[in-house]
């Protein structure tokens, strides 16, 4: 079998945080790397927003090393936009920065990443039904609590992940028809025993 090919993916630091903690930013992010290169037009169509407002973030997230031009795409003085990374990974002392700015920025960050992901779930919750039967038996929306060790967790999560990763893998060499993209979310996160 062949070795899976790790996606590229960006650690986010002080500086790119802050340029990545927009509203804005973070979907014209998501909708780059989730559907692939567009135009600013096409992003505020998709967005609701202004082409404007869109070209000028689009502009601030390639300062930031997020996007970058896609130039085989484009015809004349039209410009196409896409992700240069899959994923983005931040690291929680972010959140104990000693400057304010980084750890409110790197709050931000993360309840608009759990925004999103509640955004896609009602999105799916809510157009379940203009898919097949097939599709709506393979959805999934559970939980479950565990009672873990902070370490146990940690390996729970990397085990989670690898076997997200394999499937990667294996979606990238199938022709199946059949297949859609499929978006998996995974929380992991202590709650209170009261």
């Amino acid at each position: 079998m062949k070795e899976p090919t790790p996606p590229k993916v960006r650690d986010l630091d002080a500086r790119s945080l802050r340029g990545l903690a927009h509203p804005l930013r973070m979907r014209l992010l998501d909708a780059l790397r989730f559907d692939g290169p567009a135009t600013a037009s096409q992003l505020a169509e998709k967005l609701g927003e202004s082409s404007g407002a869109t070209s000028y973030h689009l502009r601030q997230l390639a300062a930031h090393g997020f996007v970058e031009d896609v130039p085989e795409r484009g015809k004349g003085r039209e410009r196409w936009w896409g992700a240069v990374y899959r994923g983005l990974t931040i690291d929680n002392a972010l959140l104990e920065d000693q400057d304010p700015e980084v750890r409110g920025a790197a709050d931000f960050y993360l309840h608009e990443v759990a925004t999103s992901q509640m955004r896609n779930l009602s999105t799916w919750l809510g157009s379940r039904h203009d898919w097949s039967e097939e599709w709506s038996r393979a959805a999934d929306l559970s939980s479950d609590t565990l009672r873990l060790t902070p370490e146990l967790a940690e390996e729970l999560v990397d085990k989670m992940h690898a076997l997200v990763a394999e499937y990667r893998d294996l979606a990238a060499t199938e022709n199946d028809p059949r297949a859609e993209r499929v978006r998996v979310h995974t929380h992991t996160f202590p709650i209170s025993s009261d």
